[in-house]
């Protein structure tokens, strides 16, 4: 059994933590958020000790450390906000523990590079969830990508909506130097995952941009992407509202849906596995997707011109 520290405990995916940290059969010790309103803890480690201040969370892992020879936390999960994730990881392997960071890793590629010097001097490991790479048809995807020996490149179209309410654009999501805007705040493990199947980016081009709604296309080296995401449920096709869905998901390769649907629950559980095992996501695995995401917040968007995704349209 491993003990775990998590920071971010009352956020939307801390839950998918402490579920994965249970169903694999460790400790939550102590958690940290600056909000209170964390009872889902009880549902899973109710003897954790729980902090709003970073300086007595700090201070209580320090007396951990020293009570125990640094071996009372393993692991430290962060689940807090976008531009604070950077900071937390160094907390966690200067404190002694791994760190298992959600996405995205960073807002920064060059926050990768500081990352690995820490990893040097402290001889601790960041571990990442990238949650699509462990998912069977994702996985089936990339080996018959790998496996097929045409010429030309794959056509695929990505669309993801997940409808938010008027609190988002309130909430420290809204805020661009905050979260690094809507392409990083909910595509970047879409862009991993594309970088993952189809190889090497070769091109980037942002065609729309706007607090709610990003769109663009990318071509790798074995596909040309056209992709679109939004939080905005105007987008949501007529017929997913009907059925009332307020999310929708879409890859096409070749004119072909991949059903990636199923199964999106557990993904976390599976990540912390393969942590667990050795066989994490490293820091050197997020360096495209976070230069894809980079790349997109700050670029100039180049309008309804070339191969721009149909949903643009409206």
């Amino acid at each position: 059994m491993k003990n775990f520290a998590l920071i971010g405990a009352a956020g939307y995916i801390a839950p998918r933590h402490m579920k994965a940290i249970k169903d694999n059969d460790n400790d939550l010790v102590v958690a940290l958020d600056k909000n209170d309103s964390v009872g889902i803890i009880d549902s899973y480690f109710p003897e954790a000790d729980f902090f709003t201040e970073f300086e007595r969370f700090d201070r209580h892992i320090d007396k951990l450390r020293r009570a125990n020879n640094g071996q009372v936390i393993d692991y430290m999960s962060i689940c807090s906000p976008n531009y604070l994730h950077d900071s937390h990881m160094r907390f966690a392997l200067r404190s002694g523990a791994d760190a298992i960071c959600e996405k995205p890793l960073v807002l920064n590629p060059w926050s990768i590079d500081g990352l690995i010097d820490v990893e040097k001097d402290t001889g601790q490991k960041v571990n990442t969830i990238l949650q699509l790479r462990v998912h069977p048809s994702i996985i089936a995807l990339r080996d018959k990508v790998k496996d097929d020996n045409r010429n030309s490149k794959h056509d695929v179209d990505l669309t993801y909506i997940t409808s938010r309410g008027h609190w988002y654009l309130q909430s420290w999501k809204g805020d661009n130097k905050k979260s690094g805007g809507i392409a990083t705040n909910i595509g970047v493990h879409f862009y991993d995952m594309l970088h993952f199947i189809f190889g090497e980016l070769h091109d980037n081009v942002v065609h729309y941009s706007d607090d709610t709604t990003a769109a663009g296309y990318l071509e790798y080296e074995k596909a040309r992407v056209r992709w679109f995401l939004s939080v905005d449920y105007k987008y949501v096709p007529e017929t997913a509202k009907a059925q009332g869905q307020r999310t929708y998901r879409s890859i096409t390769v070749d004119g072909e849906e991949i059903e990636f649907s199923g199964g999106f629950t557990d993904l976390h559980t599976r990540s912390y596995e393969e942590i667990l095992a050795g066989r994490g996501f490293g820091l050197e695995e997020n360096r495209v997707a976070i230069e894809t995401v980079a790349y997109i917040r700050n670029a100039t968007t180049a309008g309804l011109t070339g191969d721009y995704h149909p949903f643009l349209k409206q």
